[in-house]
């Protein structure tokens, strides 16, 4: 059992924040030499991109839970005799 539901657009930040926490490393270290403006596409590539999957997973969830109210609307009301009244 899950204990709270996947957000994809969290996970494509997360991921794209330790990448450019990754690269600053290697540059600080030597290891990899690479201009600072490099760094600003990236960033703003990350969060444009999360931003399209946190807006897909919205969609794709708001259609599931539209499908399945109408499917739990087809069958017969609990209550035939009219009463509102809880027994």
């Amino acid at each position: 059992m899950l204990c709270h539901e996947f957000r994809p657009g969290r996970a494509v930040a997360g991921l794209t924040m330790l990448g450019l926490a990754g690269g600053y490393a290697a540059d600080a270290a030597g290891a990899w030499e690479v201009p600072w403006t490099f760094f600003l596409p990236v960033f703003l590539g990350g969060l444009w991109l999360a931003a399209t999957v946190t807006w897909a997973a919205y969609m794709l969830r708001r259609r599931r839970e539209a499908r399945k109210a109408s499917a739990e609307n087809t069958e017969a009301p609990a209550s035939t005799s009219g009463s509102h009244a809880i027994r």
